[in-house]
């Protein structure tokens, strides 16, 4: 009866942690951001923040005072909005977005760039880290998957090994994922790419450029995905331990 109780309950944990990880992985709300500017005397902004000198002709749909994005693992979308940015959660929420919004291939903020704008070395360490982040979501998510799948094997024949390799692999799929929550956080509040993009924003293209930064509703999936990855892999090592005890 104990055993039946362990195993819903690691199995409720389980469907959780793979869903929660899959909805993080699968969903580009991992980060929130809008800049602004307040253009500089004779000068004004065209596309994509580029400076636009006396006598060049632009031709460009409506204006914007604010550039919106939201990104996650697949996909960097931005946007142009006259709000304000308390209003920034609302206006980037799935259903309430312009049909007018551009998506690019994702990178870690605020990449790609030119290589006027940053240097080789710092080009080259965002890919890197960017690699790193990538192959770590990547092996969180296989693991959870072959992990469930094991876990369903396991349950008709009652073995064990296959509840520990299952249990191992939640384990893993959780650990990986701590890793990239970890690492984002560090990309954005303790590494100075943020602030080396800020000021040079500051320097080229205005004085008051501002940027607002906060975590969407994918990031917040991921730690709820960790949570009940490592209890649904504790669990299910704890069931094959009891299976193996038992028919000994």
């Amino acid at each position: 009866m104990k055993l039946s109780v362990a195993l819903f309950f690691a199995g409720l944990f389980g469907a959780l942690a793979a869903v929660f990880i899959l909805l993080s992985f699968g969903t580009d709300y991992w980060l929130l951001a809008s800049e602004s500017c307040q253009l500089k005397p004779n000068e004004s902004a065209g596309p994509g923040g580029v400076t636009i000198e006396r006598g060049d002709v632009v031709v460009q749909e409506g204006s914007s005072d604010v550039t919106l994005y939201h990104e996650g693992f697949f996909w960097r979308c931005s946007f142009g909005s006259n709000m304000e940015d308390e209003n920034l959660l609302r206006r980037l929420w799935f259903t309430n977005q312009p049909h007018s919004k551009v998506c690019m291939p994702a990178y870690l903020f605020p990449f790609p760039v030119s290589h006027q704008t940053h240097n080789t070395t710092e080009y080259q360490s965002a890919i890197t880290y960017r690699s790193f982040w990538s192959v770590f979501m990547l092996i969180a998510v296989a693991a959870v998957v072959i992990g469930g799948f094991i876990v369903i094997c396991a349950a008709p024949f009652a073995g064990h090994r296959l509840y520990k390799a299952g249990g191992g692999l939640f384990l893993v799929s959780g650990f990986f994922l701590l890793c990239v929550v970890v690492m984002y956080v560090l990309w954005l509040d303790v590494l100075d790419v943020i602030d080396l993009y800020v000021n040079h924003q500051r320097s080229s293209l205005c004085p008051d450029f501002h940027l607002s930064l906060s975590y969407g509703l994918s990031f917040m999936f991921a730690p709820i995905g960790i949570f009940f990855c490592l209890l649904a892999g504790l669990l299910f090592l704890l069931i094959g331990r009891t299976i193996q005890i038992h028919y000994q």
